[in-house]
């Protein structure tokens, strides 16, 4: 039935829009216990259409089944900012301003994202109750038997979310040539015959083509047959399957290309990034500002020593960075070699143990955090000496470097913090901090903040 009616369903989704931002300002203004009159009237369906207009451009209204909600959910951030801001240079151009009350239009403007926010994860929430059981589902058909295509049906298998479901892997060649990329090939429901008259005859939604990228010809050949069907078709080729970081199209004088280990930095990211480490950072040193002068203090007075703890790390794009900790330890080791803090580590103090078990000895990384040095949320700085160590073992170990060291991260709010005392664990903790590269987004970022915060609470491999 869904299926049927996604024309409806997409009506509906812009209406609901539409209603949402009118029920912000009318909450708002009804909280101020002000009036409603026709300027509100105009503002809201002026808002809404805006936003609509932006919403199109943004891709807000297409298919969301297999792309991530991150991505959504900034996309309708990044549209209500522009109608925010277009509102406010309207107004001031046009000599209206002062016919609204400021608080109520702040408070609209609040609110507003929250409701739109709010009404998706309520239609995802329901679309993946759906899906689940079968309902509102697409199916799909992955060409070739690599380890590409056994990527992509693993993820299929394995995510609920996307409501897919997988008809059968086909491919032309044999198992003894099959065996040469995978050593264990995909079971073949077909030939490619096979898959084109199941597509001309409407069985197949998305066809995923997974084949080697030297077979150029028969990719080409396969796309022009499936341009006779009203299949969706993606490529993936083999060589972009893991390596890529941040990769996306680009021309070099009218000449397609791929940016290859590109930083999700550059540009406006790079600003956006900034001004929430500013603005959070500032917040967050304020509020820590009297327990940090209390730890000095105590720092000073029960163990000899310096207050804080500088360490040479590898910080953006492998610049050594000195971080700040407040001092925990009986040893400062910042040389060839440095040995991880253990459990039960003789050479932390006494007051250390506590403030590393709470995390208060990271701190004065704010100072870093400021300064430009480090960011609130980033892969986390290792010593110089381990960089050099696990450069050479883990592949792909130095792309944590395109971007900032932070105070938090990915692999840490999923359970990769503390000592990394085999090859495995740290090899963990390299690839959540790639998958965080590569997923960038504010919305990401304020995630872990509030992650880190049950994280640090529960002490886990705080030692």
């Amino acid at each position: 039935m869904l299926r049927s009616h996604s024309g409806l369903l997409s009506i509906f989704h812009r209406a609901l829009d539409a209603g949402l931002i009118a029920l912000g300002l009318w909450a708002a203004v009804y909280a101020r216990e002000l009036e409603w009159n026709g300027s509100l009237t105009l503002a809201a369906v002026v808002a809404a259409g805006a936003f609509l207009v932006i919403g199109e451009a943004r891709r807000l209204y297409s298919s969301w089944r297999l792309r991530s909600s991150d991505d959504e959910y900034a996309n309708v951030f990044a549209a209500w900012a522009f109608v925010c801001a277009g509102l406010v240079v309207a107004a001031f151009l046009l000599k209206v301003s002062a016919h609204f009350s400021r608080a109520a239009i702040v408070a609209w403007f609040l609110v507003t994202p929250a409701l739109l926010i709010y009404s998706r994860l309520a239609v995802r929430s329901l679309l993946r109750t759906l899906r689940r059981r079968g309902r509102n589902s697409r199916t799909v058909a992955v060409v070739g038997t690599g380890a590409v295509a056994s990527s992509i049906v693993q993820r299929l298998e394995t995510t609920g979310d996307f409501g897919v479901r997988l008809v059968g892997v086909y491919d032309d060649r044999g198992p003894e040539r099959t065996a040469a990329e995978s050593p264990e090939p995909l079971p073949v429901a077909g030939n490619l015959d096979g898959l084109i008259e199941q597509a001309r005859a409407g069985r197949i939604d998305y066809v995923f083509i997974a084949l080697p990228t030297r077979a150029e010809q028969r990719i080409v050949a396969l796309v022009n047959r499936l341009a006779d069907t009203t299949a969706t078709v993606y490529v993936i080729p083999d060589l972009f399957i893991s390596d890529l970081m941040r990769a996306q199209w680009t021309t070099l004088g009218g000449l397609p290309a791929v940016s290859v280990f590109d930083s999700p930095f550059d540009g406006v990211n790079g600003w956006l990034k900034r001004a929430e480490d500013l603005l959070l950072g500032t917040f967050f040193l304020a509020l820590a500002a009297v327990p940090m002068l209390a730890i000095a203090v105590w720092v000073a007075l029960t163990t000899p020593g310096s207050v804080l703890f500088r360490q040479r790390r590898y910080g953006l794009n492998g610049r050594v960075v000195e971080v700040l900790k407040f001092r925990t330890m009986t040893a400062s080791d910042d040389g060839a070699k440095v040995v991880q803090a253990q459990e039960d580590d003789p050479r932390v103090t006494r007051f250390g143990r506590f403030l590393r078990a709470s995390s208060l000895d990271e701190l004065p990384q704010l100072f870093n955090v400021i300064g430009g040095s480090m960011s609130l949320v980033g892969p986390r700085p290792h010593a110089v000496a381990h960089n050099e160590a696990y450069r050479r073992l883990i592949h792909g170990y130095m792309l944590r470097h395109k971007v900032k060291p932070g105070m938090t991260g990915w692999a840490q709010v999923n359970g990769w913090r503390g000592e990394t005392d085999t090859l495995d664990k740290m090899q963990k903790r390299v690839a959540h901090d790639l998958e965080y590269v590569q997923n960038w987004s504010l919305w990401l970022d304020l995630r872990i903040l509030a992650m880190t915060l049950v994280v640090v609470a529960s002490r886990r491999n705080a030692y």
